[in-house]
């Protein structure tokens, strides 16, 4: 596992306005119909009935719009995780000490996670970074917990976090406190009652949910003038990681990598972006249903289908790592097997 440590990212290398966030995505390339068309020609003289792997057969044809070639492959898969630690867990929202994202990733370190373990059972590359976890962002209820810029170096740290090399990202996070930030975000970009995207998190008791609940709706009423704006809503009620993994996504979709996106707070992020595109997720597929909050509710409304429902909750990319593994499983299927003619096996008449 390879650690990176950013302890001041208001002064990493970018200065980039919301606007040319706004460029890049534009800019994105959109899918190799090329690729996924010699996908599916393939599938269709493979040794099966049509049709008769389902979502494999639709995976297969997705890796390879996204990778831009035929047959598509997973060679490199690799876990990021990212972790941040947020202001808002001074209003009681979670059931653990902010020091917890901390002594996490030192434990992801030892390799004694289960995100680890995941990773080891299929092969999955891991790298974990460390976002300024000794400087927690703004209190939501009280003031931005992000300003522009430091938003911005963040998304940009996120871009750079693909550096080496993959052919397949997950995508996921570590922070106390984040799924109250991943809440509020919801709230402001479908609207409704903040109770409805508020979950129990780490495990809060009844006290703790109310809390929760009155922090969101104090961030939404102190942040409301500016909330139409996703990229406003990311700044003034998201967290560094959520920022990250927004960078990451859009890096992946320019340099051709899918990406397998985890629960809640991980969805934020591709929320956020969905909300200034929809396209801009299309390279994104859901890893799993998460058992927190409302995520069915948001995983609908970016019409994405989960490939796992484990009635899970851990965070730390579990969900999508998991899933990678049905991934590289669909690309093996498809590359591996044999055509009728290949194999001397009648086609049904």
């Amino acid at each position: 596992m390879r650690r990176s440590r950013v302890m001041d990212l208001t002064m990493a290398a970018s200065g980039l306005p919301f606007d040319d966030i706004r460029d890049l995505i534009a800019a994105m390339p959109g899918p190799d119909m090329e690729a996924a068309n010699a996908v599916r020609a393939r599938d269709a003289n493979l040794t099966k009935p049509a049709g008769s792997l389902g979502r494999l057969e639709e995976i297969a044809e997705w890796l390879a719009a996204w990778q831009g070639k035929a047959p598509p492959e997973v060679r490199r898969p690799l876990v990021c995780v990212f972790a941040g630690n947020h202001g808002v867990v001074a209003q009681g929202v979670s059931a653990y000490p902010q020091a917890v994202t901390r002594q996490m990733l030192e434990n992801f370190a030892a390799g004694g996670a289960a995100i680890n373990q995941i990773c080891a059972a299929y092969d999955l590359g891991f790298k974990v970074f460390d976002l300024a976890l000794d400087l927690p962002t703004g209190d939501f209820t009280q003031t931005d917990a992000l300003d522009e810029r430091a938003c911005v170096a963040t998304m940009a740290f996120g871009m750079e976090a693909l550096v080496g090399g993959t052919d397949l990202l997950c995508l996921g996070e570590m922070g106390i406190g984040n799924t109250t930030s991943a809440a509020a975000i919801y709230a402001a970009l479908y609207g409704g009652d903040a109770a409805h995207w508020c979950g129990r998190g780490t495990g809060i008791d009844d006290e703790g949910l109310k809390r929760k609940v009155a922090a969101v709706e104090a961030g939404l009423a102190l942040h409301r003038a500016h909330l139409k704006d996703p990229l406003e809503v990311l700044r003034r009620l998201g967290g560094r990681e959520v920022a990250a993994i927004c960078g990451a996504i859009i890096a992946a979709r320019s340099q051709r990598i899918p990406v397998i996106l985890d629960g809640y707070v991980v969805t934020a992020a591709a929320a956020i972006l969905h909300a200034i595109e929809p396209s801009t997720i299309d390279h994104c597929i859901a890893g799993h249903l998460s058992a927190e909050g409302a995520h069915a509710d948001v995983l609908a409304r970016l019409g994405k289908v989960p490939l796992l429902a484990l009635d899970m909750r851990l965070g730390e990319g579990s969900g999508a790592a998991l899933a990678a593994g049905l991934v590289k499983a669909a690309a093996s299927v498809h590359a591996g097997m044999a055509t009728f003619e290949q194999a001397q096996v009648a086609r049904k008449d």
